[in-house]
């Protein structure tokens, strides 16, 4: 079976701004990425640097995508939307299979 590397591309964090502020304890935005930031996955494998709170978060994604899977509602084949879900400090990837 061939496994796909998957590109992981920051695309924006979320500002939770009131939510963060009520909730949080003097925590500002995500400090870990900067949108447009951008990692490979290699062998179903978190990319060095990446955070591992976002990793359990998409890894499940990542693996589809590795193994030739797709979602039908991405208008683009082997393409996914995932994020990391912290409740204060959200970031949204994109992943895409190389192949």
């Amino acid at each position: 079976m061939d496994i796909a590397k998957v590109k992981i591309t920051v695309l924006r964090k979320i500002d939770t701004g009131d939510i963060r502020k009520h909730y949080g304890n003097n925590v500002g935005e995500c400090d870990l990425f900067k949108e447009g930031d951008q990692f490979i996955s290699e062998g179903i494998s978190m990319p060095q640097g990446f955070c591992a709170w976002a990793w359990a978060d998409i890894q499940r994604d990542v693996v589809h995508l590795a193994l030739n899977g797709s979602y039908p509602w991405i208008k683009a084949k082997g393409t996914a939307i995932s994020c990391c879900t912290d409740g204060l400090r959200p970031v949204v990837f994109k992943l895409e299979r190389i192949e």
